[in-house]
């Protein structure tokens, strides 16, 4: 997700995120692969990852929101991190994320008793899981590609996989940052013509004054970007998320 996206030029933050897909583009395949054997990653039905204690919060494209929606509507929240919060107290975010559920782990909506309800329709993250292919900036500043998210915290490593296999996951990493990138470009392309055509504009005092009204358990209004649209929901307290709701990274 753009994270705080309002405190910079829309313009600015366009043009890095379309940077970034060049680059993205420009990392060969054949050394994400080669990566990928290296670590040889073997899921053990831990069901670790499908947690909020483990991951704050799955982001889901549109199309696999629109599968959630389509299986149980009640699967979708909106997104934690608002990116813009208007004049008038409104918020704006990128998109939904998976609901979790109540208890101490803050389970996975689909997961029970440990496995995955909708397994052989699961979503693009959770098929791409735990290969990503992005740079993070480290704690000295310095944006480094990553390859796997939370090595050693959950799954084995060491496990043989086939050369073909890993180009395949390869594929597919890259296919899911480039839908993810892609998404926030146009997310933001879309909210740069939206606020102008609207009159509105982002107000960072609002935003802090929002959340402080949801944190009291006050009803705030959400709009969230979906199918290059905007989609109105009325949350109450938690329901505007600091990294609160399943972040894959």
């Amino acid at each position: 997700m753009v994270n705080s996206a309002g405190e910079f030029p829309l313009s600015c933050r366009i043009i890095a995120l379309v940077q970034e897909r060049n680059r993205l583009f420009s990392y060969p395949l054949d050394h994400l692969a080669e990566r990928i054997r290296e670590t040889g990653f073997c899921c053990i039905s831990c069901g670790a990852c499908c947690t909020r204690i483990r991951n704050g919060h799955v982001f889901l494209l549109d199309r696999d929101a629109a599968a959630a929606r389509s299986i149980d509507p009640s699967s979708l929240v909106p997104a934690p991190d608002p990116e813009f919060c208007d004049q008038n107290g409104t918020f704006y975010v990128s998109g939904y994320s998976l609901r979790t559920r109540g208890d101490a782990a803050g389970s996975c909506w689909f997961l029970r008793d440990g496995r995955c309800r909708i397994y052989p329709r699961r979503f693009m993250v959770c098929r791409t899981y735990p290969y990503m292919l992005r740079r993070v900036v480290d704690e000295q500043g310095t944006p480094d590609w990553r390859f796997i998210a939370r090595l050693y915290q959950h799954g084995r490593s060491g496990h043989r996989i086939q050369p073909e296999e890993c180009r395949r996951i390869a594929l597919e990493t890259r296919e899911y940052e480039n839908a993810l990138l892609m998404h926030e470009i146009t997310f933001l392309e879309f909210m740069r013509g939206y606020l102008l055509k609207e009159g509105l504009y982002h107000d960072p005092v609002q935003y802090a004054r929002s959340l402080h009204r949801a944190a009291a358990g006050d009803p705030v209004t959400i709009m969230v970007y979906f199918d290059q649209g905007l989609e109105e929901q009325v949350v109450g307290a938690g329901g505007v998320g600091r990294r609160s709701s399943l972040s894959f990274c």
